[in-house]
């Protein structure tokens, strides 16, 4: 994988050819991610890379992110390999780890994602993934408000542990799910000061399973 001094010259490029006759500098390429200019030029410094904002530009410019990362040609990821996600990706929509957001429409980005891209990727068998944000912070520590999470639709069965994205009538969670002995189901947070909401079984879809993410910064 590249260093970020790297993939910065990359998106010089990207950038470049869109600003004909200009020079791009590093706050260009700062601005154009949506990070602070002191933030970014910390960030170079340390070699820390913004994989969410990237991959949000990526999105938005119709840019190979496996290009920008690791060199791989487009005509590479027509394979089938499970070394890829095939990532359907929506960019504005959001589930809530605090109140209700909205649920899943047809604007998305299409992208194929390397796997060593994900963190804390867990359980997965389906490389063909959804990926929305997550708002608020009753899942913090382990989900930070903001970051993108990858989820697994073919994943439903809450007899597992793990974190779903859950449909409900106030709109899309993302929670850890359990069913009690009495048939009501518990959407859990991870941040303790979070009390469980508890909803009838009735009023409550399992989306999917949250498989792997990628952090704010």
């Amino acid at each position: 994988m590249l260093i970020l001094g790297e993939i910065i010259e990359k998106l010089k490029d990207v950038l470049s050819e869109r600003t004909v006759g200009k020079k791009v500098f590093d706050k260009d390429v700062a601005m154009a991610l949506n990070i602070p200019q002191a933030t970014f030029a910390t960030m170079k410094q340390r070699d820390s890379i913004p994989y969410k904002e990237i991959l949000e530009f990526c999105a938005l410019k119709k840019i190979s992110v496996n290009w920008l990362f690791f060199d791989q040609a487009v005509d590479m990821l027509k394979e089938e390999t499970d070394k890829f996600f095939h990532v359907r990706y929506f960019s504005d929509i959001a589930a809530s780890a605090g109140g209700g957001a909205y649920a899943f429409d047809e604007a998305y980005e299409m992208i194929t994602l390397d796997k060593r891209i994900v963190h804390n990727m867990v359980g997965l068998g389906n490389t063909e993934l959804e990926a929305i944000h997550v708002n608020g912070e009753s899942m913090e520590p382990t989900l930070q408000d903001n970051s993108i999470v990858f989820i697994d639709r073919k994943q439903t069965s809450i007899k597992k542990d793990g974190i779903f994205i859950a449909s409900t009538t106030s709109g899309l969670f993302i929670k850890r799910i359990r069913q009690r002995a009495d048939g009501m189901i518990e959407l859990i947070s991870d941040n303790k000061i979070y009390s469980p909401e508890i909803i009838a079984s009735d009023e409550i879809t399992i989306v999917g399973r949250v498989v792997g993410n990628i952090e704010s910064l």
